[in-house]
């Protein structure tokens, strides 16, 4: 299938032609024949897929057609088309990508979004023009101004539909429908389906084409395009586990999306201390705030945004690699969302998630809507980021063997070689100068072991619903019943009253012992008390080590764990942690 074969005007054609466009995507495919007939539309498919040139060309074919076909002149230059998207980002792209295509068709398009002077707008709308790009808080309010005339309007586009739901725009996109033409074409692109859509396609469209785009399924055997990724990690030690990854995975742009304002800036300010150039974008920001951030990261000034969802949506950055999930998103449309940003015109992408113990059923909601599971990985070690580090240094030095400027280091090698002492060499010379370059590219982060979460226990029995012990929600089946084989549980006399945290004792330990972070685990913080599983061969070393020094500033008690009285397994049980019991009469 060629655009040729798609009925567009020849206009369009040159139009796609000097752009790069070869052949159409499968929703254009499906979508620009259906439209140009005049026909409404239900079309589903993910961010990428090329949702807007589907409706962006039959939309100007039609309005140029119109024109030509010396239609009556509408009232004042009222439109003829109007598309709604939820976020003034969108907006902006989505009236670029109309101006391009259409830039030999002399079709006036005009966006308008909030965030902008109003009446410089409405002097643009009195001016005339034929397709609206607009946000629905905008619309509404050009509406009520009576500056939006949308009589003569034939075709609406809804653009990102559920989307502008998520965001609490369902009132204004019924009074902005109600204020169209009942005989117009609606058209309505969403990546997600949900119910409160299918009650707006049924009130709002006529006897619509349906059409459903998949994301490409890769062949048996080839990698998928984009790498779903979750880790999980304990809600203290996310900082950390982020910078980790950013590490390991070098991107280059990267989007993190956070919960809230407050989150977003402590990420922004962290990543900054870790020496990354981030910038923060969230909704408590003015539009010029907005403009010049995301300036910093097209111009690939910054090579991280930081964002809450309702902040970045709409946003499309073409060098964009990786997307991560700070926290997994409670809605899975969300995730469908987030990780459709990457892995666009057959680009490869990475989408990784950050996953706390209590975001089992978070992770479990995201496998159902996308049907397929999302792959869970221990956090990469301190090894592992060395290991990487390593491989830069050897792809460096590959890389530096062709330059042309070598010749004049000549004397430099040869002034130190003969300066080395009595019985060093070439080889000594080329070790120091690699570990020059390794040490150059090390980083000034001090690292630590970063405290594992049992993964086979959370995805086999999942979290608890945790409780005030402090615990963040993770009780595998061994908690219950005894450590697992090999393991022996310690009893230290500090819990969550003496400031106890997951991070202290797992810290405390590897410190004081030759155990490693990842041979700790796992760790229950009770009101009075703390529980900690260690390796029954090193279990006597721990103790004495414990004992010896301080935790969390004090001297504590350790011992094996005892139990019960009657010599069972300690159980503790979310919620009531530790309480003492108080004896009457």
């Amino acid at each position: 299938m060629t655009f040729d074969s798609l009925g567009l005007r020849a206009e369009l054609l040159d139009a796609l032609a000097d752009l790069g466009y070869e052949e159409p995507t499968p929703i254009q495919t499906e979508a620009v024949p259906v439209l140009l007939t005049g026909s409404d539309l239900l079309g589903q498919a993910a961010t990428g897929t090329g949702k807007t040139a589907a409706f962006a060309l039959p939309l100007l074919q039609q309005v140029a057609d119109a024109r030509d076909d010396d239609t009556p002149a509408r009232s004042g230059g009222a439109p003829a088309a109007l598309v709604l998207v939820p976020t003034r980002e969108l907006c902006v792209q989505v009236s670029q990508a109309l101006l391009r295509y259409g830039r030999t068709l002399g079709v006036r398009t005009l966006p308008v979004y909030g965030g902008q002077p109003v009446v410089r707008q409405v002097k643009e709308l009195q001016r005339g023009v034929d397709v609206v790009v607009a946000t629905p808080g905008r619309a509404v309010d050009l509406l009520d101004r009576r500056s939006l005339d949308l009589s003569h309007v034939r075709t609406v586009v809804l653009d990102e539909a559920d989307e502008m739901l998520d965001m609490g725009f369902a009132e204004e996109l019924e009074q902005v429908l109600d204020a169209t033409p009942s005989a117009r074409q609606t058209v309505l692109f969403s990546a997600t389906m949900p119910r409160r859509l299918e009650t707006i396609a049924r009130t709002h469209l006529r006897d619509p084409e349906r059409i459903r785009i998949e994301r490409e399924v890769p062949a048996e055997g080839e990698a998928p395009r984009v790498r779903e990724v979750a880790y999980l990690v304990d809600r203290a030690h996310k900082p950390a586990a982020l910078g980790r990854l950013l590490d390991i995975e070098q991107p280059v742009a990267t989007i993190v999306f956070c919960r809230t304002r407050d989150e977003v800036e402590q990420v922004t300010e962290t990543l900054g201390a870790r020496g990354y150039r981030a910038e923060a974008l969230h909704g408590g920001m003015s539009q010029e705030q907005r403009d010049r951030v995301m300036g910093r990261v097209r111009s690939q000034a910054a090579e991280l945004l930081v964002a809450t969802d309702v902040a970045a949506r709409g946003l499309d950055i073409d060098h964009l690699t990786h997307v991560v999930n700070y926290d997994v998103p409670s809605a899975p449309e969300s995730y469908v969302h987030r990780t459709g940003r990457v892995g666009r015109g057959g680009r490869e992408g990475v989408a990784l998630t950050l996953a706390t113990p209590r975001e089992r059923r978070q992770i479990q909601a995201v496998e159902r809507v996308t049907g397929r599971q999302v792959p869970l990985l221990p956090l990469p070690s301190v090894a592992d980021l060395r290991a990487r580090r390593l491989d830069d240094t050897a792809a460096a030095l590959r890389e530096a063997v062709g330059r042309d400027d070598l010749e004049e280091l000549v004397a430099v090698r040869d002034t130190v070689l003969a300066d080395l002492p009595a019985g060093s060499g070439t080889d000594d010379l080329l070790l120091a100068a690699v570990a020059l370059v390794a040490d150059s590219r090390r980083g000034s982060q001090d690292e630590e072991e970063i405290p594992q979460v049992p993964i086979r226990a959370w995805r086999e029995e999942g979290p608890s619903r945790g409780g005030r012990d402090g615990s963040d929600g993770v009780r595998p089946r061994a908690d219950r019943e005894g450590p697992a084989p090999g393991k022996a549980r310690l009893f230290v006399s500090v819990g969550k009253a003496g400031g106890m945290r997951p991070q202290d004792i797992v810290g405390a330990i590897a410190g004081e012992s030759r155990l490693s972070g990842r041979d700790i685990g796992p760790v229950v913080i009770t009101e009075r008390f703390t529980l900690v599983d260690v390796p029954d061969a090193a279990a006597t070393e721990v103790i004495h080590a414990l004992q010896a020094s301080r935790v969390k500033g004090r001297k504590v008690q350790v011992r094996r764990d005892r139990g019960t009285t009657d010599g069972s397994p300690r159980q503790v049980r979310p919620g009531r942690p530790g309480r003492p019991r108080h004896r009457t009469g």
